[in-house]
């Protein structure tokens, strides 16, 4: 639609420009022009045609300025815009006793001129500026403009905004995340996920009904610790269909990271070059590495598919297989690690009793 507006307009001044030029002609030009209203009216689709021209070419360069607009960081973006207005503001101070002076009538286009050069010069040199020092120059306009930024490598960057996903929201490990402060920047709960989470509570399937509950007291007592982190967003898609392509949609449009621990959303969303955070993944990169000759205690709970083996699991529900276990199933052990196999399903350790190894 801006598309069309933007070169519908040029088109409009094209024409008028074109209709109204007639009357900037020589008056012994127009006196030779029988039907000066035709020469009005082939001058003003002479216009227009330019002006459609000149639109095409400006609505092509206002998207392409919009692309690097939105790939460009926040605060460069920021510290550029600053040193625009600085370099402007400059421009008029310096560039003001010039209207003053007493220049003759036949050099006063020298004041114009000397305005939009001064001005194009000072903006320039303030742009400039800003990249080179953008981040002395945010904390010299307010020193609490950069506390939310992660400084890396000597230059700014700020904490991406985290979009959680409903499955997310009800697995509940992202408030713990929240209380260790391992998760940085503002937490977005899109509107779309709260439907989504009020349809599963409302759902007839007793099962349903409770993991949908769970995840709305989550969210609440989330808003109730981190108010000013947690955000219901209001944005939506009608043209979506699904929810998840919804997310993956808005973390295109503000350049955000996806929460979530779906592996079919994570591999959609890495395919659209959508940061993805999967809380699954860190919980597998978190668990304790146990290597051969290493002993731990553990309970056996049932009995293994082979002869005398014995099945017990760790506290993050790793499985762990004792050979000559079988006959302590019921009670706890010293075993010793022997090996460990990672597998599509998850990691899986085995070992032997401590008292048959040192025998």
């Amino acid at each position: 639609m801006l598309d069309v507006l933007i070169i519908f307009s040029f088109i409009l001044a094209g024409g008028g420009i074109g209709f109204h030029s007639v009357e900037a002609l020589p008056l012994s030009v127009q006196e030779q022009v029988t039907n000066q209203d035709g020469l009005r009216w082939v001058s003003a689709g002479f216009g227009a045609l330019i002006g459609g021209v000149i639109g095409l070419v400006a609505q092509t360069t206002y998207r392409r300025l919009e692309v690097q607009v939105r790939a460009m960081p926040a605060d460069i973006l920021l510290s550029r815009a600053v040193g625009l207005v600085l370099g402007l503001l400059v421009a008029n101070l310096m560039l003001a006793p010039i209207f003053l002076l007493p220049i003759p009538q036949e050099f006063n286009f020298i004041k114009p001129l000397a305005a939009v050069l001064g001005s194009v010069m000072f903006s320039v040199s303030g742009v400039s500026l800003a990249d080179a020092h953008g981040r002395a120059l945010l904390r010299l306009i307010n020193p609490h403009t950069v506390e939310t930024m992660l400084v890396a490598e000597g230059t700014l960057k700020p904490a991406a905004t985290k979009i959680l996903d409903t499955s997310c929201v009800i697995d509940g490990r992202v408030e713990q995340l929240l209380e260790t402060g391992f998760l940085e920047g503002q937490i977005l709960v899109p509107q779309f996920v709260l439907q989504e989470l009020q349809q599963v509570a409302d759902a007839s399937n007793d099962q349903k009904r409770v993991r949908g509950r769970r995840g709305l007291d989550i969210l609440n007592r989330m808003k109730t610790a981190y108010p000013e982190r947690l955000v219901i967003h209001p944005a939506d898609y009608e043209d979506v269909a699904t929810v998840d392509a919804k997310l993956v949609r808005l973390a295109q449009d503000i350049n955000g990271t996806l929460l979530t621990n779906d592996y079919n959303l994570n591999k959609v969303a890495s395919l659209q070059k959508v940061i993805v955070l999967n809380v699954n993944d860190l919980a597998q990169s978190v668990r304790p590495t146990y290597l051969p000759g290493d002993s731990l205690d553990l309970k056996i709970l049932k009995e293994g598919k082979e002869p005398a083996q014995g099945i017990g699991y760790l506290e993050d529900g790793t499985m762990v297989v004792v050979e000559d276990g079988r006959s302590y199933v019921g009670g706890e052990l010293q075993v010793v690690v022997t090996s460990a196999l990672q597998t599509s399903a998850g990691r899986m350790i085995f070992a032997r009793p401590k008292a048959s190894v040192t025998a």
